[in-house]
C-alpha cells in the first residue's frame, strides 16, 4: 500500500511539475519521495535553485512562509494545512514593537521558526547553525533576541562580548527534556556520545558532548568514528541515522522529543496536495514579503 502511494506520488509529481521538500523530522516514507530533505532554511534554498513552478512543503506553517517568501514567483503549498510550530507562533509582532520602543538601540534578531509577520519587525534572521557566527557578525553588541531562550543563552555563552537580552520562549518539546533524563541516557549508555540541539535547557546542554543543529548532530553522527550515540533532538533523526547507518546504534534522549506538529503530515497528505484535493497553498502580499525579506536577506549577507 505505501509501496504504491509512492509510485503515485511520485507519477503525479513529474506530471505537476512539483518539487517536494522535507523536512528532516518527517516520517521516512514522506523522505523517501521528497526531492529535497534539510532544515528549514535549507529547503528554502533549495525551492530557489529549481525550476519548478509548484513547490510542495512537508513541514509547518512558518517553513512554507519562508519558501514562499524566498521564491515569490513560485506556488508553494502545505501539505497539512494545520501543521503550524508553538514557537513560530507564540510572540505577536505588537510585542516584539513594544520592546524595540523599550530598547532602541537593540539589534532584534530572530530565529527562523518565527512567523513571516515577526520577521517583518526584526533586523537579522538566523538558524541554529549559523546563529553564533551571525551574532557575532553583527556590528551592534546589543542584541534582543527571539523566541528561544535557550538557543539564545547558548549564543550568549559562545559570545560573551555580546549583550544579549532574551524574550521568555521557546520549543516546548526539546524544552521538556530534563537534566535528570539526558543523565539516564548518559547511565544507560555509557559509551554513547551525546549529540544535543541548542533549543535545549542549558542544565541538559551542560552534559552534551556534541551541541549543535539538526544537520550538524546527522553529520557529526555518519562521520564520527564513535559507534553509539543519544541524539537529542526530534525523536525521527535517530531513526534517520539508524537507517543510514545500520552498524552504528543510536538511542533517544528522550521519549518527550516528539513533535505533534511534524506527525501530522502524511503520505495522504502529500498525495492530495499534488491531485487537488487537499493541502494549503500559502499566499502572501508583495508588502508582507518584503518586509520579512530583509532579515532574511541581512542572514544570508552576515553568513557570507
Amino acid at each position: 500500500m505505501i509501496k504504491d502511494l509512492q509510485e503515485q506520488i511520485i507519477k503525479l509529481k513529474q506530471e505537476k511539475d512539483f518539487y517536494i521538500l522535507a523536512h528532516s523530522y518527517q516520517a521516512k516514507e514522506i523522505v523517501e519521495v521528497a526531492d529535497f530533505t534539510g532544515d528549514s532554511f535549507q529547503l528554502s534554498l533549495a525551492a530557489q535553485k529549481v525550476p519548478n513552478k509548484n513547490i510542495l512543503l512537508c513541514g509547518v506553517h512558518f517553513m512554507a512562509e519562508t519558501v514562499k517568501m524566498l521564491s515569490p514567483e513560485k506556488n508553494v503549498y502545505l501539505a497539512n494545512p494545520i501543521a503550524g510550530c508553538p514557537m513560530a507562533e507564540q510572540l505577536e509582532p505588537e510585542m516584539i514593537e513594544y520592546l524595540k520602543k523599550q530598547n532602541p538601540d537593540y539589534t532584534v534578531v530572530a530565529y527562523i521558526n518565527t512567523t513571516a509577520n515577526l520577521k517583518s519587525v526584526s533586523d537579522v534572521c538566523v538558524t541554529s547553525s549559523s546563529a553564533v557566527k551571525i551574532v557575532n557578525n553583527i556590528e551592534n553588541n546589543n542584541i534582543l533576541f527571539i523566541p528561544d531562550c535557550n538557543l539564545g543563552d547558548y549564543i550568549s555563552k559562545q559570545l560573551p562580548h555580546k549583550n544579549i537580552k532574551l524574550v521568555q520562549g521557546g520549543c516546548p518539546v526539546h524544552a521538556a527534556v530534563t537534566e535528570q533524563d539526558i543523565i539516564n541516557a548518559k547511565a544507560a549508555h555509557p559509551n554513547a556520545k551525546a549529540l544535543v540541539h541548542p533549543e535545549c535547557t542549558p542544565a541538559v546542554l551542560k552534559h552534551a558532548d556534541y551541541i549543535g543543529s539538526t544537520s550538524g548532530i546527522v553529520e557529526y553522527a555518519m562521520k564520527s568514528d564513535c559507534r553509539e550515540f543519544i541524539i537529542g533532538t526530534e525523536m525521527s533523526i535517530a531513526e534517520h541515522l539508524q537507517y543510514a547507518c545500520p552498524e552504528k546504534d543510536f538511542y533517544i534522549l528522550s521519549k518527550k522529543i516528539l513533535c505533534p506538529n511534524m506527525k501530522l503530515t502524511t503520505l495522504v497528505d502529500v498525495f492530495k496536495t499534488l491531485n487537488g484535493t487537499g493541502g494549503l497553498e500559502i499566499q502572501m502580499s508583495d508588502e508582507t514579503i518584503a518586509k520579512a525579506r530583509v532579515c532574511v536577506d541581512e542572514m544570508i549577507r552576515l553568513g557570507k
